[in-house]
């Protein structure tokens, strides 16, 4: 594949966890909740949709989509991951609000100041924030945990 950037989703909302891991991996995704049939697959234009439901899989669209099978979200993303044959090249781990699936980028110390625990000001040095939500991002715990199950699928 051509990078992340070139890698786009539609994500019906049976899949908000996979959504959720796919920006995660930096990977532009929508998140069509509350979104079905035709309109659904208006949303996916440009993009590869991931479903669940039998009557898209079955329907005649010139767009690209992929079956989802699995309940359990770990399995859902290494059937994504397979079937796209997205490798360690494609992915910007951390790249994107998970939230609203916009870019977020680095943002200096003080401005977050009173926006985030104390505890969280104190003992970490580098933030980022998501122009649309609002939403900050530093390194926690959680970001360990991701990569571990990113390592697992043979990403990093």
């Amino acid at each position: 594949m051509d990078g992340a950037n070139k890698i786009r989703f539609t994500v019906e909302m049976t899949l908000g966890k996979l959504a959720k891991w796919l920006r995660i991996l930096g990977f532009d995704t929508v998140y069509a909740a509350n979104v079905t049939g035709e309109k659904l697959i208006d949303t996916a234009r440009g993009r590869i949709l991931l479903t669940r439901t039998k009557r898209i899989r079955n329907m005649k669209i010139a767009k690209e989509r992929i079956f989802i099978t699995s309940n359990h979200p770990f399995e859902q993303l290494r059937e994504v991951v397979l079937a796209v044959g997205i490798v360690k090249e494609d992915i910007r781990p951390f790249s994107r609000c998970i939230q609203c699936n916009t870019s977020i980028r680095l943002v200096e110390k003080n401005t977050v100041r009173g926006k985030v625990p104390d505890y969280i000001w104190e003992t970490q040095d580098t933030f980022y924030t998501c122009s649309h939500c609002r939403r900050i991002y530093w390194s926690g715990s959680h970001i360990q945990r991701s990569r571990d199950i990113i390592n697992r699928l043979g990403l990093f």
